[in-house]
């Protein structure tokens, strides 16, 4: 396949020392300023962060997304305040210093700005972000990429080390405005865009890609592919053999529910399924 981008297709192995890579979430609470915040001290905050990431890490998670999941709904990235940023960048921080493992940082919704500004200042070695070229209309209104304007930022910072793992046909929303474009074509858009990493995703949070839909993404870009939903110990092999690695959240959490704590057990269970798989 003819390369459209300069960018390198190894992103995985360069973050992650390897080629295929297991990340986990950390899910923080919700932080001052979003509707569901009640007052906690952020001690308790910071801690619950904490938690999790060490119980991903502990359990076998190769390295960690911390992404502001408690904020629900969600703003648009206009709206973001810059709050969000300051308290997830002591999150980060903290993670960082106390873990060892590569970070990623994922501003919801949308935001590449300030998760660039989070990686850079928490240490983050990349960021997700949801929509980075073309448009849809997601839960929050419409979306559109803001591949042009964050890489200029991340000019500006000198924070090109700072890699892009961005997803092709968004979850969380329709994609009408873009229906005669096809998903190969999304894809390729990424790269052109100099993202570094694809992620393919279900329809929603805790649901899966279709292998089909994962074969069809891995066909149209010479990027590193990774399954960001859905991920499960029954269903993680047959994801790895067509992948770089995927990144998992409820099913790792006490219940499978996404909103509750991790569960260690859960975390080694998973580990031990993908183990076959996962190579050196």
């Amino acid at each position: 396949m003819q390369q459209i981008s300069d960018n390198p297709a190894s992103a995985i192995r360069e973050i992650f020392g390897r080629d295929k890579a297991l990340i986990g979430m950390v899910h923080c609470p919700a932080f001052p300023g979003a509707p569901r915040y009640r007052g906690a001290d952020m001690k308790t905050v910071y801690d619950s962060c904490m938690r999790d990431a060490e119980a991903l890490i502990e359990g076998g998670m190769h390295g960690l997304i911390i992404e502001n999941h408690g904020d629900v709904p969600f703003s648009k990235p206009e709206d973001i305040g810059y709050e969000t940023a300051a308290f997830m960048s002591v999150v980060s921080d903290r993670i960082a210093r106390a873990v060892g493992v590569p970070l990623g940082v994922n501003v919801l919704a949308n935001a590449p700005i300030p998760a660039f500004a989070i990686a850079l200042a928490g240490g983050a070695k990349f960021i997700r972000v949801n929509q980075w070229a073309n448009a849809y209309v997601a839960n929050e209104g419409f979306m559109e990429g803001r591949a042009a304007e964050a890489m200029r930022y991340r000019s500006l910072l000198r924070a090109e080390h700072i890699k892009v793992f961005a997803d092709s046909h968004v979850k969380h929303g329709s994609h009408a405005i873009v229906a005669d474009r096809t998903i190969a074509e999304l894809t390729r858009d990424l790269a052109f865009f100099d993202a570094d990493v694809v992620i393919a995703t279900g329809q929603r949070t805790g649901n899966a890609a279709t292998i089909e839909e994962i074969e069809e993404i891995a066909a149209a870009t010479h990027l590193p592919l990774l399954v960001g939903s859905g991920v499960d110990k029954t269903n993680v092999v047959e994801i790895l053999k067509r992948t770089s690695g995927v990144i998992v959240a409820s099913s790792l959490k006490a219940g499978g529910v996404w909103w509750n704590p991790v569960d260690i057990e859960r975390v080694r269970a998973f580990r031990a399924a993908a183990e076959p798989v996962l190579g050196a």
